[in-house]
């Protein structure tokens, strides 16, 4: 803009439109007075990722092979063929059933859940930024009247205009011309500085929104973490508690078979050696070789009793051992299955969120666009309202110069028209007293 300091007359009318003409045909708005909407940015623990929702392999315990050791059982001796007495069999104790016991991690327990004290949203407040009242804007504006200097743009006009009307009254030095141009720049600053407060008020209001509406939306987001936690940690001792009781049960059968095959054995060993003995006693008048035969064929019997029980032993053991794969396998695809349903949650989440971000954006920057624009209008029509008021002042001065010449004009025609008139009365009057004097003079 052109300066303006030590310029009058038409220079400083000249400078005055040139430096009008061209802010009202400004293009575009000073870097200064420009608004940039801020951007938000992607932050890096913002988005979610699969390394907190994997879950850990579940294996199960397969139990070792249970030795057959204990079932083998050796021939007897062979024993010369005596006489002996035939006895009765003396029955072994009473078996006695294997007792189970609860585990307790087999044991239930019910997950307790609390909230925590990041999930529960906290109301924001805030208070009035004197920024955003009338009477600090209007200070600001009236700060920037300085005594010796040229008057803000917004107040020049309303100050002309007065001092044109007290200047057509002949009031224009008097003490009601400055207070009525007091006035004129009070109330022209008045609506001024009413939009700026509204401005910063509703800056103030959005920035307090905003706040509100982050605080709801991380607890939110806490409180539904701290329910799947909670959730999470009820369904792990659920399958747990089923895991141990399994054990647990499968381990008391275990040892119920075991002690009834003990048993069965017992009394098989029994009333094996008391039929051997009261089988020797029966036949003892018979020969060595038939007694050596009989003992024999007991140990064949024997031992092949001991190679059944050893291999329906291995028999239990491969089928335990294929339970417990096949149960590690199950365990494996339900958490290859729990891994992928979370990828896709967290794949879906990801883009709304972008999204999110990407609109917040761009409604920021139309924003910011919609002000500038306001801002480089309200600039340019300031600008071409008061160089429509300059030609107006002008125009004017030229019209009150040129009736003010005419009228002076009008004024000495008609006082030298008195003058004419003034003289002519004279002269008839002095030219009446002459005669009237002469024709005394004549009659007296």
């Amino acid at each position: 803009m052109a300066v303006l300091t030590g310029k009058t007359g038409d220079a400083l009318s000249k400078e005055l439109v040139k430096a009008q003409t061209e802010q009202a045909e400004q293009p575009a708005l000073d870097p200064k007075q420009t608004i940039t909407a801020s951007t938000i940015t992607e932050q890096a623990n913002e988005i979610l990722t699969n390394n907190n929702v994997q879950m850990s392999a579940v294996s199960a315990p397969v139990p070792s092979g249970l030795s057959s050791a204990m079932y083998n059982q050796t021939a007897p001796a062979t024993q010369a063929a005596n006489t002996y007495a035939a006895t009765a069999v003396t029955p072994p104790a009473n078996m006695v059933a294997a007792q189970g016991t609860v585990n307790p991690q087999a044991m239930v327990n019910a997950a307790q859940g609390t909230l925590s004290p990041t999930s529960l949203a906290t109301a924001q407040t805030t208070t009035m930024d004197p920024q955003a009242t009338t009477q600090y804007q209007m200070g600001q504006l009236m700060s920037s009247i300085v005594a010796g200097q040229p008057l803000p743009a917004w107040a020049a006009p309303q100050v002309r205009k007065v001092s044109s009307i007290m200047q057509q009254r002949g009031l224009g030095a008097s003490s009601m011309a400055a207070a009525a141009m007091v006035q004129a720049v009070t109330e022209s600053g008045i609506e001024i500085a009413k939009q700026d407060a509204d401005k910063y008020a509703t800056l103030q209001l959005a920035n307090l929104n905003n706040k509100q509406q982050a605080e709801l939306q991380n607890a939110v987001a806490l409180a539904n973490m701290d329910m799947a936690n909670l959730n999470n940690r009820q369904a792990a001792a659920v399958q747990n508690a089923k895991t141990f009781l399994a054990i647990d049960t499968q381990n008391l059968t275990n040892r119920q078979a075991s002690e009834t095959i003990n048993y069965q054995s017992m009394v098989q060993m029994k009333l094996s050696d008391q039929a051997a003995e009261n089988a020797s006693r029966q036949f003892n008048a018979k020969s060595s070789n038939e007694v050596d035969m009989f003992f024999a064929e007991l140990g064949s019997q024997i031992e092949s009793a001991n190679k059944n029980r050893a291999a329906s032993v291995d028999q239990f053991n491969v089928n335990q051992t294929s339970a417990m794969e096949q149960f590690n396998a199950s365990m494996e695809a339900s958490r290859q299955q729990f891994n992928a349903n979370m990828q896709s949650t967290i794949d879906q989440s990801n883009p709304a969120w972008r999204r999110n971000i990407n609109t917040a954006n761009t409604a920021a920057q139309n924003v910011a666009n919609q002000q500038n624009v306001q801002t480089l209008l309200s600039m340019n029509q300031n600008s071409l309202n008061n160089l429509w008021q300059l030609y107006r002042d002008q125009a004017s001065w030229a019209m009150q110069a040129s009736e003010n010449d005419r009228a002076r004009a009008h004024n000495a025609a008609m006082q030298s028209a008195q003058i004419d008139a003034n003289k002519s009365l004279y002269d008839s009057q002095f030219n009446n007293f002459l005669i009237t004097r002469t024709i005394d003079s004549i009659f007296m």
